[in-house]
């Protein structure tokens, strides 16, 4: 089996795949690496299975070499990085690419593989990112807005009333309470924003019938009452990270 890891700001997701795809997944706070905690859960999820290879994909620089020893200490292999030098399945049409974040080149590498192209992945993380490939197959770039939490949260913290809220699905859009007012603008609200870019994205595109592919945390809730959205693929990013450690063959760097 090969342990694939996408390590955001706030969570690490984790996966266990086999040549044709993630088999199992978890997801556990990118903060519990500086504890030995992740470590631990790692251990349990991988259980009695076989690891052949180790493979990640990190916008948290500093976590990086934790892994790496990781690997080394479980299961003796090295750690394959997907970097803009590693990346197989898609050219990049970026001014600087080592600036671009590990994890939108692995959607857009997973979101050619499986919709081809021109194709737009709308990524609900910490961050919401728009990673888009052209009809050449490039990665060209996107968009980056404030995530749903990183919204509300700042409410919180940046007002004396307004409660910290836990983001679920909410009907209507009149709140008849604080929490279903916030709810209401950042769910409803969120739609607007995605639905509005979308247009802009397949007007630059040219392409009316742009696939448009959801993953990240709030993908579901989001997608669930935008018809925009093609399809929600929870495993996106380690697909992509899958299928570059493949194209690479696991030569380790």
């Amino acid at each position: 089996m090969l342990l694939l890891l996408d390590i955001g700001n706030t969570n690490t997701h984790a996966g266990l795949a086999d040549a044709k795809r993630v088999r199992r997944h978890t997801n556990f706070p990118t903060g519990s690496w500086a504890n030995g905690a992740a470590a631990n859960h790692l251990r349990r999820f991988c259980g009695i299975n076989r690891i052949d290879g180790v493979a990640l994909c990190s916008v948290v620089p500093k976590v990086t070499p934790k892994v790496r020893a990781l690997a080394k200490r479980l299961w003796k292999l090295p750690c394959f990085e997907l970097t803009a030098r590693t990346i197989r399945g898609v050219t990049i049409n970026y001014p600087k690419p080592d600036a671009i974040g590990p994890d939108r080149l692995a959607n857009a590498v997973a979101v050619k593989h499986y919709f081809g192209a021109p194709a737009v992945v709308v990524d609900f993380g910490t961050a919401v990112t728009f990673d888009v490939v052209d009809r050449q197959g490039n990665f060209v770039g996107g968009i980056i807005a404030p995530g749903l939490s990183v919204m509300t949260d700042y409410l919180h913290e940046k007002t004396a009333l307004l409660p910290r809220i836990r983001i679920h699905q909410v009907g209507g859009v009149i709140g008849k309470s604080t929490e279903q007012a916030m709810l209401i603008g950042t769910v409803h609200g969120y739609r607007g924003l995605v639905r509005e870019l979308i247009v802009e994205l397949k007007r630059e595109l040219k392409a009316p019938r742009l696939p448009v592919v959801a993953t990240g945390g709030f993908a579901k809730i989001i997608a669930s009452k935008l018809p925009e959205i093609s399809a929600v693929k929870p495993n996106l990013t380690l697909e992509g990270v899958r299928l570059v450690w493949l194209a690479n063959r696991c030569i380790a760097i």
